[in-house]
């Protein structure tokens, strides 16, 4: 997962005037209105030539209407750069980067506008996203975020680390915990990688994402970590994912240290959890493999489900032309612009039945089947309030008893889980 934000702020090169018509300037919007509007692209590289060439097709059908697209400003995080953003009322009218974890702290700002206010909106969101869809909604029932693209998360392995370990390089056995367990410890006394695999121990509120949550979604059958306003990772089998987790990093198996590069793409360890943005980054560098995350008892690779990792879209109340915004919201979200988003990123459109729609993409390139499939089985962060500040709590546990094992996993959990419970309960 790419977190980072550029250096500087690029304004895309469309040829386009800086008036555009949604600037904070205290005028009450009206869901109908139409003219010039502005809008945010993640720095991603691949993102930005879609969002490039999405801009300049809008553009040519609407010349009174004309989309100006910027890269997001420099910042510590996207979701630090949006909230300030939100607070001087400066926010462009859509941020295709919008995080689902920073929803409920925007819309406590008062920064995002609810979608269901246009017609027919609802029900596009839910015909183009599927079930999928209502993880997405707010505690208010509404829609302040589009589902738009996900990077379901899998095990990637390095198939010759497996082969020197003396481990089957093309079906290792991972599916279970014990089996994984031994995996790892046969990588790490071969000397065939310096770690098994070597998540980020960092500290910020979202690696829990790419160690922890992936695995407790995998053993609960889809579990949020927090439901009807009360944490669910002090569970059993809460329990089960810290312990796993913890007997990596305990018998060094996992490094508690940080990485300054890719341990994975350099060799360094055998494995890595990725989305499919893994595919074009390794490419034939690596010979690798990939296999749904482990769960205790060995699920069928069917049954598993996984964190989404998605980023959407959303529209910012600082927009005045809401009619447009919200226009060029479906044209970015078409079946069309989805397909072209695919073939630009290989990140997966949070789109109902996306192998279907689109066989030939997965024809031409079956490494991203197993992802897509995935796809269809993925669990998003809890649409609750504080969600960041709830992360950072449980982060701060899991850091303290799983990686560094200063405390037992019962009690930082439990005593987490008090204060998580506290918090999704305020509004």
């Amino acid at each position: 997962m790419r977190r980072t934000v550029p250096a500087a702020f690029l304004v895309l090169s469309l040829g386009l005037t800086a008036a555009c018509g949604d600037g904070g300037s205290g005028t009450k919007a009206d869901s109908s209105a139409k003219g010039p509007i502005t809008i945010w692209l993640s720095n991603n590289k691949e993102e930005l030539a879609w969002g490039k060439a999405m801009v300049e097709a809008w553009n040519g059908q609407h010349a009174d209407q004309k989309i100006t697209a910027q890269e997001i400003p420099a910042g510590k995080s996207s979701e630090e750069v949006i909230g300030a953003a939100i607070t001087a009322g400066n926010a462009p009218c859509l941020i295709f980067n919008t995080a689902p974890a920073a929803v409920p702290q925007f819309q406590k700002q008062g920064g995002l506008v609810a979608l269901d206010d246009f017609e027919g909106a609802k029900g596009y969101i839910e015909q183009r996203t599927g079930s999928a869809a209502e993880q997405y909604r707010s505690p208010d029932g509404k829609y302040y975020q589009m589902p738009w693209k996900a990077n379901p998360v899998m095990i990637v392995y390095n198939k010759a680390i497996m082969q020197k370990a003396g481990v089957d390089p093309e079906n290792p056995p991972l599916g279970t915990y014990a089996e994984f367990l031994d995996t790892s410890r046969k990588i790490k006394s071969s000397g065939a990688a310096q770690a098994a695999i070597h998540p980020s121990p960092a500290s910020q509120f979202f690696q829990s994402w790419f160690d922890f949550y992936p695995l407790f979604i995998a053993e609960t059958g889809g579990k949020q970590l927090v439901e009807d306003g009360k944490a669910q990772f002090s569970s059993a089998e809460g329990q089960r994912v810290a312990d796993f987790w913890k007997t990596l990093y305990a018998e060094g198996l996992v490094p508690k240290e940080q990485y300054n590069g890719d341990a994975f793409g350099e060799g360094k360890s055998a494995m890595a959890i990725v989305g499919p943005w893994a595919i074009p980054v390794y490419g034939d560098k690596i010979k690798w493999g990939l296999k749904p995350v482990p769960t205790s008892a060995g699920k069928p690779a069917a049954e598993i489900k996984t964190f989404s990792d998605a980023k959407n879209v959303a529209m910012y109340s600082s927009c005045q032309n809401r009619g447009t915004a919200w226009e060029v919201l479906k044209f970015a979200t078409s079946q069309e612009q989805d397909g072209a988003l695919l073939k630009a990123t290989g990140q997966m459109p949070l789109r109902a039945n996306l192998t279907a729609t689109y066989p030939d993409f997965f024809t031409e390139k079956p490494g991203y089947r197993d992802f897509a499939d995935q796809a269809g089985r993925t669990v998003e962060v809890s649409n609750v309030p504080n969600s960041v500040t709830i992360w950072q709590t449980f982060r701060d546990a899991y850091s303290e008893s799983v990686i560094f094992g200063k405390r037992p996993v019962a009690d930082a959990f439990g005593d987490a889980a008090k204060k998580v419970d506290g918090l999704a309960g305020q509004r």
